[in-house]
């Protein structure tokens, strides 16, 4: 049998040559030692416990889920008063990214993001074949004027998350409006919530209320975050009726498991867990920037954030690579992030109390050493 030549194999469309495969965060250092991890932004409290009990009464591995996720929808439609047919299932919020992006756009098409955003606004642009584009950022964080000012006529989407990973910076209301207010009805502006139960309830940014108002806009929302089901691949996403038809029509068939659905309804039903999340996080938070802060005059400073990571930026003798190494001698991992032009900073997820104190303990004698 002849060997086959490159010729006779099958060309992938142009534009996915210049995709760069997704990498999650790690778990273990470069010479395989488990280490604690904080570099995927996990829930360190883990799951409620009531999602466990039903996530393990659900293995069903014969039967298809229900396709619809129909119980999973209407409870979240009581929890956010939102109709229960405006709401999208996906494989985590990450499909619904990909389905929106690829609905809307495509060759001679740009999708917009900012600076510093989420590695996989790249991936869901190229891969439909669409460019994308760069709005500059100000101070790390989403500018509604830069993002206005980089429309065009070929622009078809807008992907924003608030708050922003991997900065964890965040735009109020009345910005999040004046972004919507200033982009053509035609364009589709994608709100992507995935850390939105870190946020404070009274800061909420009006998201869901603009989805419900406006046939433009999409906000996406996962469970992988403070609800503690990341291993599940659970997201959700809402908007006006035609916006929702047209991702039913192209995500995945029975997407979400039969114990990914019920570990999610279940995690919905413990709303006191998500508040301790959050409350624990918040508190957490706050003790890790001011530590941080005592670092500054060794050029360590901390972007200010709404969700449970923190970018720690190193503009001192101490670089962040070597940050990066001397945690992970030590037992931890973080997140560094040359590839997003952040080679100057970590991004730190916000782990249990003891661990925190660890992280500042540590990057203080590295500081010092430096």
């Amino acid at each position: 049998m002849r060997a086959a030549r490159m010729s006779d194999a099958p060309c992938p469309k142009p534009w996915i040559d210049a995709i760069h495969a997704y990498v999650p965060g790690k778990s273990a250092a470069d010479d395989g030692r488990p280490l604690v991890k904080l570099s995927a932004n996990e829930n360190p409290l883990g799951s409620s416990p009531a999602a466990l009990i039903a996530r393990a009464a659900a293995q069903i591995p014969s039967l298809y889920p229900d396709g619809d996720s129909t119980a999973l929808r209407e409870a979240i439609g009581r929890v956010h008063g939102i109709d229960p047919a405006l709401i999208v299932m996906g494989t985590g919020s990450g499909e619904l990214l990909h389905t929106a992006t690829g609905a809307f756009a495509g060759p001679g098409d740009e999708v917009l993001y900012s600076q510093y955003a989420f590695s996989l606004y790249e991936i869901v642009t190229r891969r439909c074949g669409a460019s994308p584009v760069e709005a500059t950022a100000s101070d790390y964080a989403n500018d509604v004027d830069a993002l206005l000012a980089a429309v065009t006529e070929r622009t078809r989407v807008v992907l924003l998350a608030n708050p922003n990973n991997p900065t964890g910076t965040f735009l109020p209301r009345a910005e999040i409006a004046r972004l919507h207010a200033g982009l053509p009805p035609a364009v589709l502006l994608v709100l992507d919530q995935a850390y939105a139960e870190y946020v404070d309830p009274a800061d909420d940014d009006g998201s869901l209320d603009l989805a419900a108002r406006c046939g433009n806009v999409l906000v996406t929302r996962t469970f992988s975050k403070a609800y503690g089901l990341a291993g599940e691949r659970v997201g959700w996403g809402t908007g006006a009726a035609p916006l929702v038809g047209v991702l039913n029509r192209i995500r995945g068939a029975f997407n979400v498991s039969n114990t990914a659905q019920a570990a999610a309804l279940a995690a919905l039903g413990d709303q006191v867990f998500v508040t301790h999340s959050r409350q624990h996080n918040a508190a957490e938070r706050a003790r890790f920037v001011a530590a941080v802060e005592t670092l500054g005059n060794h050029g360590l400073r901390a972007v200010p954030s709404e969700a449970n990571f923190v970018l720690v930026l190193f503009e001192g003798k101490l670089t962040a690579e070597a940050a990066y190494h001397g945690l992970a001698n030590r037992g931890y991992i973080t997140r560094w992030l040359p590839s997003q032009g952040l080679a100057h900073g970590l991004r730190i997820t916000i782990g249990k109390r003891a661990d925190m104190d660890a992280i500042a303990a540590i990057l203080r004698d590295l500081a010092a050493a430096a």
